[in-house]
């Protein structure tokens, strides 16, 4: 089933949940009825369900605010300050979203004026914040993939020297990841304002990269050892090379834990904050440290900040909407054994 057709599977699903409540609940209503189900058989299902929605908005309460005050920004209801969290917009507006775009360095350094042209917009965004953020995911992605998929293989398929001890080294370095301390940052700022890395994306992206090798590698070789080695051995007796079982047969199959591990490398790159503010210069700052430095102690302006926030959380929305079905797979394989 090609990722097209998945994705048309699902979006099809989720649009007939609506008739698939209704159906069950005219069922439920009828047996209840006809006497064939009493209210004991039910009750623990509601209430677990009311208990379920009651967490879910509170869950989603936050972000119910972030979007109310994006679209109030202007009004006391987008300002913690002045109406707190329960305001009620009276105003809605895509004020907020136009200073993102506009305004901001979201998108643009500096919005070209007058009659500007294509040059002069790739110009403005090369120095944005959404710029620096991709200058430092992609190349986190394609180190990592690069580095996680081969060892992922080699410790699923073979036996060599050494692989017990890295694999405990790696299930050890989990536990660490980029969970980063005081002393490990003082370190690496050190070491790389030593060797001359500091204010660079391709430095940051490789450090990204080195802190998400282990869980993510961990991650795609446990989905690996779920393959029957059936398939590989009887691609052998067909005479096929390892380099051609590896890539017709082991990465198809392994395409849930490749999606998995591919979002969790994405985001270890597109959310970081710390290393990036102490290693980077202001001018390469990424979206995660344009986000901070819109607060200010007095007048932070919550409607553009709920606006930005709405913005720079969308790519990993879409991208976790999309790939849902393999990331729950691969995390379910991928966690069954080690």
């Amino acid at each position: 089933m090609s990722i097209a057709q998945s994705l048309r599977d699902d979006a099809v699903h989720a649009a007939r949940w609506p008739i698939r409540v209704g159906q069950q609940t005219r069922r439920t209503l009828g047996g209840l009825k006809d006497g064939e189900i009493g209210i004991t058989d039910i009750a623990p299902p509601v209430v677990g369900t009311l208990f379920a929605i009651l967490v879910l908005l509170i869950i989603l309460f936050p972000v119910y605010w972030m979007i109310a005050a994006a679209f109030a920004a202007g009004t006391g209801a987008a300002s913690l300050y002045e109406e707190g969290f329960f305001a009620s917009p009276t105003e809605w507006s895509l004020e907020a979203f136009e200073w993102v775009i506009y305004e901001s360095a979201f998108v643009f350094d500096s919005y070209p004026q007058g009659e500007a042209g294509l040059l002069d917009y790739l110009y403005a965004f090369s120095g944005s914040y959404l710029a620096n953020s991709l200058q430092i995911v992609i190349p986190t992605v394609i180190f990592s993939m690069v580095l996680i998929v081969p060892a992922a293989y080699a410790f699923s398929r073979h036996d060599f020297a050494g692989r017990t001890p890295l694999l405990y080294g790696y299930v050890l370095l989990t536990q660490v990841g980029s969970g980063i301390t005081v002393a490990a940052l003082i370190a690496i700022y050190v070491v790389f304002n030593w060797l001359g890395f500091t204010n660079s994306h391709l430095a940051i992206a490789a450090l990204y990269a080195a802190g998400a090798l282990p869980f993510n590698t961990w991650l795609l070789k446990t989905f690996m050892d779920s393959i029957p080695r059936s398939y590989e051995e009887a691609a052998i007796m067909d005479g096929a090379p390892r380099r051609t079982i590896f890539r017709e047969i082991i990465l198809p199959l392994s395409k849930p834990g490749l999606a998995a591990v591919l979002i969790f490398v994405f985001l270890s790159g597109w959310n970081e904050f710390i290393l990036a503010q102490i290693l980077l210069g202001a001018d390469k700052y990424p979206l995660s440290v344009g986000l901070y430095l819109l607060l200010e102690e007095y007048g932070t302006p919550w409607g553009q900040f709920a606006a930005f926030s709405m913005l720079y959380a969308l790519p990993v929305v879409l991208i976790y909407f999309f790939a849902q079905r393999y990331v729950e797979s691969g995390l379910s394989f991928g966690g069954m054994d080690g």
